[in-house]
Parts: C-alpha cells; sequence; structure tokens
C-alpha cells in the first residue's frame, strides 16, 4: 500500500495522510493534538490490503512517523537545558523532508543492488584480498623412515629427459665453405666422392655442398660423373683421367 493513499478518520482530521502531513507543517494542525498512536494503528489495518506487507511504503511510514514522534516530543516536552528555540514550522517541514529524501536515497541504493545481485554475477578479483592473511605452508612431519629418504635421494640422481632441439633453427653453412674445401680436397687428390665430402651433414648443408659442385662445374674445374640414377656421383679435377683410365687414391 502506498503511504499516501493511507485514508484516515481521526476526530481532527478526516482524508489522506499526505494532506495531513501538509496541514501539519502549515500548523492547521497542532501537531500536539494529533493521535499519531491511532495514524500508525489505522496503517497496520490497512498494510495487508493486497495480500502482502510493502516492505519499501512501511519503511517510508515509519521514517515520517518517528519524524512526527520526534517533533512533537520535542514541542511538548522541551528539554529543561535545551538553549535552541522551539522548532517553527518552516523548520518542522524542512526537517521532515530532509529526513523522508535521506531515507529515498537509501532505499534507491537498496533497489540498486538488489538488482545487481540479481542480476549475472561479477568476478572481480580471482585470487585472495589484498589485506587477507595468507595461508600458512603445510608442515609435513619428518620422516625418519631411512628407505624413504633413499628413495627421495634417487629421484634426484635421475638424469633429466633430453631436450628436444629438433625445433631449433640450424645454421646455415655457406657455399663458399664447400668451394673453400672441395677445391682443397682437388689440390691433394684427383677426384673424389660426393657422398664421402658429405657424410653426416644435414639435408641443408648438403643441399649447399651441391650448389658448390654446380658451381665448380660451371666455371670449369671439376667434371662430375654418375653412372645411372642416383649412383653415386664422382667430382674429377678438369683435366684429371676418367675413372675407367685411373684408380682414385
Amino acid at each position: 500500500m502506498i503511504v499516501a493513499d493511507l485514508m484516515l478518520d481521526l476526530d481532527v482530521f478526516q482524508g489522506p495522510f499526505d494532506l495531513l502531513l501538509a496541514l501539519v507543517m502549515r500548523e492547521e494542525i497542532e501537531l500536539a493534538e494529533l493521535p499519531i498512536a491511532e495514524v500508525v494503528v489505522a496503517y497496520v489495518e490497512h498494510a495487508y490490503d493486497d495480500g502482502v506487507l510493502d516492505l519499501e511504503s512501511a519503511s517510508e511510514f515509519l521514517v515520517l512517523v518517528a519524524a512526527l514522534l520526534e517533533i512533537k516530543v520535542r514541542l511538548l516536552f522541551p528539554g529543561e537545558e535545551d538553549d535552541e528555540e522551539p522548532l517553527s514550522a518552516e523548520e518542522a517541514e524542512a526537517e521532515l523532508l530532509a529526513r523522508l529524501m535521506q531515507y529515498r536515497r537509501f532505499a534507491a541504493a537498496a533497489r540498486w543492488l538488489t538488482e545487481r545481485v540479481a542480476g549475472d554475477a561479477r568476478v572481480f578479483r580471482a585470487g585472495p584480498a589484498p589485506l587477507a592473511p595468507r595461508p600458512q605452508p603445510e608442515v609435513v612431519p619428518f620422516s625418519e623412515d631411512p628407505w624413504a629418504l633413499h628413495a627421495a635421494i634417487g629421484r634426484l640422481l635421475e638424469p633429466p629427459p633430453e631436450i628436444d632441439l629438433s625445433a631449433v633453427r640450424r645454421r646455415l653453412v655457406p657455399v663458399s665453405h664447400f668451394l673453400d674445401e672441395f677445391r682443397r680436397i682437388l689440390r691433394e687428390r684427383r677426384a673424389f666422392a660426393f657422398d664421402d665430402a658429405v657424410a653426416g651433414l644435414d639435408r641443408l648443408a648438403q643441399a649447399a655442398a651441391f650448389l658448390a659442385v654446380l658451381e665448380m662445374y660451371k666455371s670449369g674445374e671439376v667434371v662430375p660423373e654418375q653412372s645411372d640414377v642416383f649412383a653415386p656421383i664422382r667430382i674429377l679435377r678438369r683435366g684429371a683421367a676418367p675413372a675407367g683410365d685411373r684408380a682414385i687414391a
């Protein structure tokens, strides 16, 4: 039930609750003569007219009634040591409105928080709070079992697994390296087997060595020989006897 819709039937007033407040603030109705207890009883009698109690409306009513009670008590029983002047109609109205506005601000904040909780859950921090006490490390009791110590030391002595370096980029061997190497060999021999010269090298190095042979053939330094497709390749120095005429040292 909305507080403004509350209808009152009192000796000093008949009508809605909000009109009663306006008349009290304009001093057309003396607050001292207003039976606030009857106002509370009237609200309680109609609070469940809709079948359920409206907590927001009930909170607003309690704020208003509490302010009226405090103002009425201060009017009827002024303190002996109270040096403040009695409240005027404007001051009483301003104080009542200030308390009502404060209540409505808190009520709006409560509604906003309720909507946030009812929405999707949001995680703002996955770890512990900055000032939260740090968990103490678990202390494992020392075991005096010598076999447990032997097993622990044995695990430390196990060699680590080999590191796979297949993905590491290899350093490329330049063609000029093989040109120098093959020229050195041909100064000492008349010919050499290409497979023997590149044995143990990776595919990239073997390709660089073959490019070196082609470069030497292009410049007229060597004569490659191959008896058949995919057969071994022999590299002869230009001017050396063919394979069938002399043996290769």
